[in-house]
C-alpha cells in the first residue's frame, strides 16, 4: 500500500523525525492564502510546490492541461512537478502555480506518457541545503533481513547510482536480534563524510527512522533526497512509505491515507474479491495461482511474442466465482485479446478448477481465445472435463504446449 509524500511526512513528525514545515492544499486558493499568512508568519520566504501523486520523477515532471496534452506554463515557464518560489510575490505565484497544475496532469518518467491527474499538492518551507544524501530502508530478500542503505547521490534515481556508480552505496543489515545500533548509524553517516554536529544529528535521525519503519510495518521507507542544512540539521525533504500489506490488519487507521484516485479502477476492483491484480499495458491476460507462476507465466507469454496485459493471481482456492470475477475483471480491459489460464494444482485439485472454469465461462461472456494449461493434482481428469466441456478452449497438457498455443493465438490477432 502507497501513500503521498504529505502523509509519509505526518507519520515521521510523529516519531520526532526532522521535516521541513508544510501543509497539504486541495484548491489554488489555499495556497495563496497558506502562504501569505501561515509562512509569512514563521518567516519563510522560500516555498516549494510539490504535486502529490504516487509515482517518483515529479521534480522533472511536466505538467500538462489535461484536455489538450500541452504543457502548462506560467510567467513564460513550463510548470514542473515541484516549483521553488524565491523571489516577487511568492503568495500570488504559489496560486497561479496551484491553478494551472491541480486538476491537470503530471507526466513523469514513472507515470508514461498518459501522466496522473494532480489532485493535491503540498505547500513547503525551502531549506537552506549545504548536502542531499540518499537512505533507505527495506527487507534484503536474499538474507532475511532489513537493510539500510545510504548514498552521497542523494536527489538520484537509486536504481541510476546503483547502474553507474555501485561504490556510492553502502548498506548496513540489521541483526533481527540486535535490533538496528548506534555504531551502524555512526558507520553509515562517516561514509556520508559527516562529522561533528552534523554526525550526530544523522545518528539520531537513523535510529528514529528505523524504529519509524519497524512500528509502521513498512516494506519500504525511502527518504530522498536527506538533507544537511547550513545549520547542521538532518532533514527528510521528502519521504515515500510503502506499507507490508499483509501487516494492514494490525493497522486499521491506514485506511483512511488509502487514495483510491491513484489507483487503478480494476485494480480496486479486483481488492473486492482478495485477487492480486496488477494492470499491465499487454495484449494477452493471464489467471495463475501463485506468484512465481505468474512471474514465469508473463515471461512465457513474452517469449511466445505476445505482451502480458495482467498479474492476476487467484489464489488457492480457484472456485468458480473467483475465477468468474477474475475473468470479468481481466476482459474489462479492453486491450485483452487472449486469456492464457495456467494454474497448478497442488492444494487444489485441477478436475475442480476445470469446472470452476467451465460454471465461470457461462457467467460471463468470454468472447476473446483461451488458453488452458492446467498441471498437478488430477490434471488427466481436469484436460479430460474442458475438452468435454463442448466450450471453444485450447487445452496444453505441457507448459511449452500451452506457449506454442499462445504464440498461435497471438500470431492470429
Amino acid at each position: 500500500m502507497n501513500i503521498h509524500e504529505f502523509q509519509a511526512k505526518e507519520l515521521l513528525r510523529k516519531y520526532g523525525i526532522p521535516v521541513p514545515f508544510g501543509k497539504m492544499i486541495a484548491n489554488a486558493s489555499d495556497a495563496g492564502e497558506i502562504t501569505h499568512n501561515e509562512f509569512a508568519a514563521k518567516g519563510i520566504t522560500t516555498v516549494v510546490l510539490k504535486s502529490q501523486i504516487h509515482a517518483g520523477g515529479r521534480g522533472k515532471g511536466v505538467v500538462s492541461d489535461v484536455h489538450t496534452n500541452l504543457p502548462m506554463e506560467v510567467d513564460g515557464k513550463q510548470v514542473r512537478g515541484v516549483t521553488v518560489i524565491r523571489e516577487g510575490n511568492i503568495a500570488d505565484k504559489a496560486y497561479h502555480i496551484a491553478k494551472a497544475t491541480q486538476g491537470n496532469k503530471l507526466v513523469t518518467i514513472q507515470t508514461g506518457a498518459e501522466g496522473k491527474i494532480v489532485r493535491r499538492m503540498l505547500v513547503e518551507e525551502g531549506l537552506n541545503i549545504a548536502r542531499e544524501f540518499y537512505l533507505s530502508i527495506l527487507l534484503d530478500r536474499q538474507v532475511s533481513k532489513n537493510v539500510i542503505m545510504v548514498s552521497t547521490e542523494g536527489g538520484m534515481e537509486i536504481e541510476e547510482v546503483a547502474e553507474h556508480h555501485p561504490e556510492k552505496i553502502v548498506r548496513v543489515h540489521i541483526e533481527p536480534k540486535m535490533g538496528f545500533r548506534s555504531f551502524q548509524a555512526r558507520e553509515l553517516g562517516t561514509a556520508l563524510g559527516l562529522t561533528g554536529e552534523a554526525l550526530k544529528n544523522f545518528i539520531d535521525f537513523a535510529i528514529k527512522l528505523v524504529k519509524a519503519y519497524d512500528e509502521l510495518d513498512c516494506s519500504m521507507l525511502e527518504v530522498n533526497p536527506l538533507v544537511l542544512t547550513a545549520d547542521n540539521r538532518i532533514v527528510a525533504l521528502d519521504a515515500k512509505v510503502n506499507f507490508d500489506d499483509n501487516a494492514l490488519y494490525r493497522h486499521p487507521e491506514y485506511k483512511e491515507l488509502r487514495d483510491l484516485d491513484e489507483e487503478e479502477a480494476l485494480e480496486i476492483e479486483a481488492s473486492k474479491y482478495d485477487l492480486n491484480y496488477i494492470k499491465l499495458d499487454g495484449n494477452v491476460g493471464c489467471m495463475v495461482n501463485g506468484a512465481g507462476l505468474a512471474m514465469a507465466t508473463m515471461d512465457v507469454i513474452q517469449l511466445a511474442g505476445g505482451k502480458p496485459a495482467n498479474f492476476l493471481d487467484v489464489g488457492g482456492t480457484a472456485t468458480a466465482d473467483r475465477i468468474a470475477n477474475a475473468f470479468r475483471i481481466m476482459l474489462s480491459d479492453k486491450s485483452v485479446k487472449a486469456v492464457f489460464i495456467n494454474i497448478f494444482g497442488g492444494i487444489v485439485r485441477c478436475d475442480r478448477v476445470a469446472n470452476g472454469i467451465i460454471q465461470a465461462s457461462k457467467q460471463v461472456d468470454l468472447t476473446v481465445p483461451c488458453i488452458i494449461r492446467l498441471d498437478g493434482t488430477n490434471a488427466i481428469e481436469a484436460r479430460e472435463i474442458l475438452e468435454k466441456s463442448g466450450l471453444k478452449f485450447s487445452v496444453g497438457s505441457t507448459l511449452q504446449e500451452a506457449a506454442a498455443k499462445v504464440k498461435a493465438t497471438v500470431d492470429a490477432l
